[in-house]
């Protein structure tokens, strides 16, 4: 990829389809908003219906004649998940980015009694992408694309504690969940192309941006000092959330992105235009992934095989 790509390269998407989790802000709403301004119509997959449809309302006003619309989605409640996929509208679907996050909040558990982090970032990621996997394979050269993080370094998935709850450590967990996220493109890659279709998974990471995952776990908790503390290096430190998203829209919309490839900041997987990231050996260890995705579907009761051999 050529340096300095920026969302101005972004091709034409008329015609296409796409849904982003978390659009509502920060990574999420600017990826959606890009889609859009290119042409995609794109839902807004929100937790919350008020913020879901504000966003709406304000990329409408950024994007006149944008195609855009709300979509609930409460990621940790499979149930949530299971009712947005069942609605779904259309009979395609081009693109579906796996962006909505939690970032090192306090213990928390989700509807179905996993840790929130791996519940969130993870299963609900992968029950979504399954349940809506007959509709991305109908779909020539669809895409899936779901953001990890370079924190993915610190820690692996812990096969033997994946409700998490076990000698809970915020950051670790959250390390956890995005190796996850990088495993699980891994497999969904591999699980593709072992039945030849053309589905492109692939993952992306925005570096160190300024959103407000830094700040909502010490803002959950009261914790005052170290809220100021992560709005203080956001401004001094982090790239924009239009830069952060860069990597993201590169890895749904460019040319040649090959399955299973990362994308983040070209600057020590810091900052800057798209390019190849490094990421863990681990996150590529293929009995892993395969262990994790058959843990996955038992704990979310989601099961891609029957699709896959319909390719």
């Amino acid at each position: 990829m050529r340096s300095g790509w920026s969302s101005g390269d972004v091709p034409d998407l008329t015609g296409r389809v796409a849904v982003v989790t978390g659009a509502n802000s920060g990574l999420g709403y600017v990826t959606a908003r890009e889609l859009a301004r290119k042409g995609a119509r794109v839902v807004l997959a929100c937790r919350s219906e008020a913020r879901g449809q504000e966003a709406g309302d304000r990329m409408a006003a950024e994007v006149p004649g944008a195609h855009i619309e709300f979509g609930l989605l409460d990621l940790a409640d499979l149930s949530s998940v299971r009712d947005f996929a069942a609605s779904f509208p259309y009979d395609r679907l081009d693109l579906l980015v796996n962006n909505a996050g939690l970032m090192a909040p306090p213990l928390g558990i989700t509807a179905d009694g996993f840790e929130t982090q791996f519940g969130v970032n993870h299963l609900g990621h992968f029950a979504l992408t399954g349940l809506l996997l007959p509709v991305l394979l109908a779909t020539p050269a669809a895409r899936v694309v779901t953001v990890s993080s370079m924190m993915h370094v610190v820690a692996t998935v812990d096969l033997d504690d994946l409700g998490g709850t076990r000698g809970y450590r915020r950051w670790i967990a959250y390390a956890r969940s995005k190796s996850a996220n990088l495993l699980f493109v891994h497999e969904l890659a591999r699980r593709v192309d072992a039945h030849g279709g053309d589905l492109v998974a692939a993952a992306a990471h925005p570096g160190y941006a300024a959103t407000n995952l830094q700040t909502a776990g010490p803002r959950a908790e009261g914790r005052r000092a170290a809220e100021r503390a992560m709005t203080a290096a956001n401004a001094v430190f982090a790239q924009s959330a239009e830069a952060g998203a860069l990597p993201t829209l590169y890895a749904a919309t460019a040319p040649g992105v090959r399955p299973d490839s990362f994308t983040g900041p070209a600057i020590a997987m810091w900052r800057g235009a798209p390019a190849p990231s490094w990421r863990s050996p681990r996150t590529r260890d293929d009995t892993v992934a395969r262990r994790l995705w058959e843990a996955s579907e038992r704990l979310t009761g989601v099961s891609t095989a029957t699709v896959l051999k319909e390719i």
